[in-house]
């Protein structure tokens, strides 16, 4: 008897029963941005893909904030009352505080109490380790119910002086509710992989433990965004299509089996170059770039929200991020439901 008990166990999957998704009312437009740096319409969008950002305004306004209302429409969706919920993991590169987690915030504001809630810190790649950390707790039979949070408010570390910088970031959540499957949906396989080698191209230099604040660091603005895009861009067009090619491979999926590619939304060259290598035609790539920027824990599960009306019950997904550390991972999901039977 236990042993058939592990067998069966073994096929339980964890699966988006699901999505929704928020973000900030006011939009801020490239035209906007020629007037603050040195840049111009075209020239963004041709190497970027994005026309418009959203950003989080008001005072005292965080990252929890989004989470929040992320949450909040995700319960009301899927009649799911708060005391069902098991664990809430938060994926954020921009925490409202240092301590407490953005998890524990998110929780508090949405009447979520009494169970195990953190931040995981991955930078892009922050939504597909949260998957991945966070579905092994429904395959071992642990949790029924768990949260995915992916929220960063990226204005708040984005220095508008830097034009190489400014142009790409936006705010944003977006939240998934996952559940046990034994019908073979969910989340079937991933991947995560990180190289500390990219510290150098891709950080924020101060606020942590290694330089905290001092006016010598905000008078150099270290509290931003720093990035080298020519050593990111060629780092993430390498490991993010190595990557989603490899989970591929593992599944015996070709581009012709694969319904949807799920990047993350950085740049969309980057995103045409891994979808090319996959053998996915962009007809088949959820692409929410132009409207939102690079949200960075955000970008996937706000993908899904936008394009959940086109999913199908079966339909194979490949999600994909490359970020900051450098951290990259993919995950093969089988979509769960259809929206129009939900």
């Amino acid at each position: 008897m236990e042993k058939k008990e592990t067998h069966n166990m073994t096929h339980v999957k964890a699966a988006i029963t699901g999505v929704f998704g928020y973000v900030p009312d006011y939009v801020l437009t490239n035209a906007e941005l020629e007037k603050m740096v040195d840049t111009n319409d075209e020239w963004i969008i041709s190497r970027t893909g994005i026309k418009e950002r959203r950003i989080l305004k008001g005072e005292g306004k965080g990252s929890s904030h989004m989470g929040a209302e992320a949450v909040k429409g995700l319960l009301e969706k899927t009649n799911t009352s708060p005391e069902e919920i098991d664990l809430l993991v938060c994926a954020t590169t921009t925490p409202d505080f240092i301590f407490p987690c953005t998890a524990n915030l998110i929780c508090d504001m949405v009447g979520i109490r009494n169970i195990g809630s953190f931040d995981i810190q991955a930078a892009c790649s922050g939504f597909v380790y949260a998957l991945t950390l966070a579905s092994q707790f429904i395959e071992t039979g642990k949790y029924k119910k768990i949260i995915v949070v992916g929220a960063d408010k990226m204005s708040a570390i984005t220095d508008y002086t830097d034009r190489t910088t400014c142009i790409l970031f936006g705010d944003g959540a977006g939240a998934v509710l996952l559940e046990a499957n034994n019908e073979g949906y969910g989340l079937l396989d991933s991947i995560i992989r990180s190289d500390g080698v990219g510290l150098p191209h891709l950080n924020q230099k101060a606020g942590g433990s290694r330089y905290p604040p001092t006016h010598e660091t905000i008078d150099q603005r270290q509290h931003y965004v720093y990035q080298d895009g020519q050593q990111v861009f060629k780092f993430a067009v390498k490991k993010m299509a190595d990557c989603s090619a490899e989970i591929m491979e593992k599944n015996g999926l070709s581009g012709d089996d694969v319904a949807w590619l799920v990047p993350h939304q950085a740049n969309k060259r980057i995103i045409e170059a891994t979808a090319n290598r996959m053998g996915v035609g962009m007809d088949k790539v959820m692409l929410n770039i132009q409207k939102y920027g690079n949200t960075t824990a955000a970008t996937i599960p706000l993908c899904l929200w936008d394009y959940e009306s086109q999913l199908k019950k079966g339909d194979n997904l490949v999600l994909a991020a490359f970020g900051g550390g450098f951290t990259w991972g993919t995950a093969y999901v089988k979509w769960a439901y259809s929206a129009d039977n939900e």
